[in-house]
């Protein structure tokens, strides 16, 4: 199997940390690994490096193969322009049957955390022999909650179809993205939904075959080496939604799986329990709980008394104040900054 991991995202809502220069895939955050690295080390030894592809942009190239010497040149693949997932994906298939290759195919992402990585690769492993019993489908991966995140997605889970190891397999029943909150609390309560990873099974010749059918606009951009006119579409739009998902199927997996991809969810991945303060840096706190609070400057002490969930993030050329519950207008922030010539700080 080819496991496709993407790593050209900016990364906007991690902003300061992350930066148009340097996005949240590469920062070394975690035990001084960045996700990117987390995401190559739980699968190449399992799958093999040289069946790990990281697709990315071209600035992104050369600290791709500093923090990842292990990766064969050749297996970086640079998209020509930023054209979002739904060219993106057909790039990386395009590319691959170019090179000769056809079975089953893992779209990936590389700024995920996960603490049962067994259990991850187990899954892929099933997902990867139910695909060559039935190129024709995809597999998804749905991790159970714990608790009723609204900045997620979710997918439902149908009746069991079976078994493959000890991992249970099910129809496909539907999604729904970053629920109201009322409506999410529901969802987690009926045991039917659970999260949604994003990741996904396949055949590289089933994933062909929907976008010439699904998409063919896109299909013919990429492979007439016209890409940056190929329409900037989400792949949920335009092969997912547009898909007969009857054939699909759902592993349901618990591998402790969280998406650190807003501030306040990056302080739920580190943190030990959710009223605990997560701190880098010179940081004194007093009377202050549920807080990210995140110090860049060496030179310089971060002081706070009487917070609760509040996300401070203070580096050398920018100072972020926010509220844990609105870190999901951070995206709108930056395009505010945009407006004002502020390019320079992002």
């Amino acid at each position: 199997m080819k496991l496709v991991i993407f790593a050209g995202g900016i990364g906007t809502r991690l902003w300061p940390l992350s930066r148009i220069n340097s996005p949240k895939q590469f920062d070394k955050l975690f035990n001084g690994f960045s996700t990117l690295q987390l995401a190559f080390g739980r699968t190449a030894p399992v799958f093999g490096a040289e069946n790990i592809y990281i697709q990315t942009v071209e600035p992104y190239r050369e600290i791709i193969q500093q923090q990842l010497p292990e990766l064969p040149a050749e297996n970086i693949l640079i998209e020509p322009a930023r054209r979002d997932l739904g060219p993106a994906v057909c790039f990386a298939v395009c590319e691959l049957y170019r090179r000769g290759y056809s079975g089953a195919i893992s779209i990936l992402w590389s700024d995920h955390l996960m603490k049962e990585t067994e259990e991850f690769t187990g899954a892929l492993a099933a997902a990867e022999k139910l695909i060559e019993v039935d190129p024709e489908r995809f597999i998804f991966l749905a991790e159970y909650p714990r608790f009723a995140n609204n900045n997620l997605g979710w997918i439902k889970i149908g009746a069991k179809k079976g078994k493959t190891g000890k991992y249970s397999i099910h129809h496909f029943a539907g999604w729904k993205y970053r629920p109201a909150n009322e409506e999410c609390q529901q969802m987690f309560a009926s045991g039917d939904y659970f999260w949604n990873p994003g990741y996904f099974i396949t055949s590289i010749d089933f994933l062909l075959q929907s976008y010439r059918s699904l998409a063919p606009e896109i299909y013919e951009a990429v492979v007439s080496g016209n890409y940056a006119a190929a329409e900037a579409l989400h792949f949920d739009k335009a092969i997912i939604e547009r898909l007969d998902l009857s054939q699909a199927a759902v592993i349901k997996i618990n591998m402790g799986w969280s998406d650190p991809g807003t501030l306040y969810a990056l302080k739920e991945a580190l943190e030990k329990s959710r009223q605990e303060n997560v701190a880098h840096g010179k940081v004194v706190a007093f009377k202050t709980e549920d807080s990210l609070l995140y110090n860049l400057e060496k030179e310089k002490i971060l002081a706070v008394i009487g917070l609760s969930g509040i996300v401070i993030i203070n580096t050398p050329d920018a100072l972020l104040v926010v509220p844990k519950n609105e870190v999901v207008h951070i995206t709108k922030l930056i395009k505010k900054m945009e407006g004002l010539g502020l390019n320079k700080f992002l």
